[in-house]
């Protein structure tokens, strides 16, 4: 049959094909782990060897450097004759074999008359210690290994480089200012320099092997090549000219880490371009770099090899899950096909189709059974889906309601009053996924008073809309009687709190702004503390201690606070929309946070309401806003001019 056909090829892809990425994700991971712990441990191994050699080298320059720098504090100490001062150096070359010369080259004038040098340096020839004159055969203060350490103040080995004097050597030089007189006084005298010859270094860093083609390198302080198995490299190339020439940016960033004295391992392209892995770590007293370099093909050939076998012997373990497959496929195919016939009519929406029975301990029994329990439960799904879709619809509606209940109490007008001079004002509101309960409000009680309120309603959707609109009426209702703002929520308070049997409150901060002397008399009811903008300072918060919330208790009396506003003084009045915003780590934005930005606000109010609630949604950017973000600001500009 066509259809018992195309369950088993079915059934043999999907089983083959799952059973072959999982094969394949774990012979992944496998093979990306073992490369790890195999990286991971020539890396130590690189780390310990090349720690090793560093020791060995910072051995002998560190001897080196303690001799130099001796010689220099002995110069300084006080005056030496000529013929101490050669002995000095001769003992100096004669008790440390890693050195081949030593100088002591003075500051021209430095001994007396108007431009006198002075440089004996004592160097092996052969078997015996000779000496010669500098100041007779160089201009020795023009020279680096003199001019970078009297200008630096500090000792300073040189770069790499051949002798050209006959040895014919690999060489680097340690140059240590000596001084005389202290404090102002001080003033540079002379410069003790040591060579150095770098045979011994080049055999250390040659003896690294590592693997069968690996080996070490060695980098001055400005990447140039000192040591290498080619040595047609050293001393004529640098890592950024192989960068420059391959324009490689991550050899030369790797170049950047090694002439800054960091240690890592990294990828790295050889010279002859072998794919390999890195270790290099600086020698501190010379800022050179010691490189080790390990092939990837060695590194990770017992790795290749592992995967390789894995591979083989899944691919046969494919071939023989194809083979059973195919058997338990043959076996299901024939009362499936029968099933899959009842199955077409259930599709069609027929939920009384007859199916078959089979053995019932069987798994086409157990899978008829299951059918059949489908039907039944689709049915009732169904039933629930209608219900469900018309309660979702019905919800939707509420908060559709309760959004423009929201929306509709708020002023329409902004500026409400343009022709007004006194003040300047603006607000707005950027409503949440789930209608809150905030509002604002500010209008005239009469030609000399404003007065502004904003509110936050506890709950959400169409009760806390309509509480909302019960609570912004009576509050305007109440000032437009001409009472004080403890007055007035006072009021509101008793008028709330007699039948509210839901418990539900409301915080509530009302203020009258006195437009002719700048008085602002007010009362907070247990809403957020205004920000207050003295022009010319720091923000604040609006002084006076918050009181109980609005519909809590019947009876409740409040009090009022009062402050002179001056010209251009500003109020900004918000919701905990703003201060309890999150980010994606859940972090609020909190009231330090808000001061910091009311700081920055030196624009227009509707510029400057317009930046506290961009930044408040740049902060959270990313999350949904949980409650309403309601924002007025206020600014006072004194009484008209007539």
């Amino acid at each position: 049959m066509l259809l018992a056909k195309t369950i088993a090829a079915r059934l043999i892809l999907v089983t083959v094909l799952c059973t072959a990425l999982v094969f394949a994700l774990v012979l992944g991971v496998v093979d990306y782990r073992s490369q790890a712990i195999v990286e991971a441990e020539a890396a130590q191994s690189a780390r310990h060897l090349a720690q090793a050699s560093v020791y060995r080298v910072e051995a002998v320059l560190g001897a080196v450097t303690k001799t130099t720098e001796g010689l220099a504090r002995t110069l300084e100490s006080g005056e030496i004759g000529d013929q101490e001062l050669r002995t000095l150096l001769r003992r100096s070359v004669e008790s440390n074999p890693e050195i081949f010369g030593a100088a002591a080259a003075f500051e021209p004038a430095a001994l007396g008359g108007p431009d006198r040098r002075y440089a004996p340096y004592y160097f092996r020839s052969g078997d015996k210690i000779s000496s010669m004159q500098l100041d007779e055969t160089e201009n020795y203060p023009l020279h680096d290994w003199y001019q970078i350490p009297r200008e630096l103040g500090r000792a300073q080995w040189s770069e790499p480089y051949y002798d050209e004097g006959g040895s014919k050597t690999l060489m680097a030089s340690l140059s240590v200012p000596f001084f005389s007189g202290s404090g102002e006084q001080r003033r540079i005298k002379g410069i003790v320099t040591a060579d150095i010859a770098l045979d011994w270094l080049t055999k250390t860093v040659d003896a690294i092997k590592v693997l069968d083609t690996g080996y070490a390198f060695l980098l001055s302080r400005n990447g140039t090549v000192i040591t290498h198995p080619d040595a047609a490299r050293m001393l004529n190339e640098t890592i950024f000219s192989v960068a420059e020439a391959r324009d490689d940016p991550a050899m030369r960033e790797l170049g950047r880490r090694m002439i800054r004295g960091e240690s890592g391992f990294a990828p790295y392209l050889t010279f002859k371009e072998v794919k390999s892995r890195l270790y290099y770590a600086p020698i501190p007293s010379t800022g050179w770099t010691l490189a080790i370099v390990f092939p990837e093909a060695e590194l990770f050939a017992d790795v290749r090899t592992l995967t390789l076998t894995v591979t083989a012997m899944g691919i046969a373990g494919l071939l023989l899950l194809a083979g059973i497959t195919l058997r338990i496929a043959r076996s299901l195919t024939r009362p499936l096909g029968e099933l899959a016939a009842a199955t077409a009519a259930i599709s069609e929406g027929r939920f009384d189709v007859r199916l078959p029975s089979g053995n019932a301990q069987d798994e086409v029994g157990a899978l008829s059974r299951a059918f059949k329990a489908m039907t039944i439960a689709l049915r009732e799904h169904i039933r629930r889906l209608v219900e469900t879709t018309s309660a979702k619809e019905r919800i939707e509606g509420e908060l559709r309601v309760a959004h423009d209940i929201q929306m509709s109490i708020l002023p329409k007008m902004l500026p409400l009053l343009p022709e007004r001079a006194e003040f300047d004002l603006h607000a707005t509101m950027v409503t949440a996924k789930e209608v809150g309960g905030d509002f604002y409000d500010f209008f005239e009680i009469d030609d000399n008073h404003l007065c502004l309120v904003i509110a936050d309603v506890a709950g959400k959707g169409v009760p806390a809309a309509l509480f909302m609109a019960v609570t912004k009426t009576l509050l305007k209702a109440n000032a437009k009687a001409g009472r004080s703002a403890a007055e007035i929520l006072g009021m509101v308070n008793d008028e709330i709190a007699r039948d509210n049997e839901q418990s539900m409150f409301v915080t509530v901060f009302c203020g009258i702004l006195d437009l002719t002397s700048g008085e602002l008399v007010y009362t907070n009811a247990g809403h957020n503390p205004p920000v207050l903008m003295r022009r010319g300072a720091a923000p604040e918060w609006l002084p006076g201690k918050p009181q109980l919330v609005v519909g809590a208790m019947p009876a409740t009396r409040y009090c009022s606070s009062s402050i002179v506003l001056e010209r251009g003084d500003r109020l900004m009045l918000y919701t905990d929309g703003v201060t309890e915003a999150v980010d994606l780590d859940g972090t609020f934005y909190g009231e330090q946070r808000l001061l910091q930005d009311v700081a920055h606000c030196t624009g227009s109010v509707r510029d400057d309401v317009a930046a506290l609630i961009t930044a408040v949604e740049t902060f959270a950017a990313g999350t949904e806003p949980a409650d309403d973000i309601t924002v007025m600001l206020v600014e006072f500009r004194g009484p008209a001019q007539h």
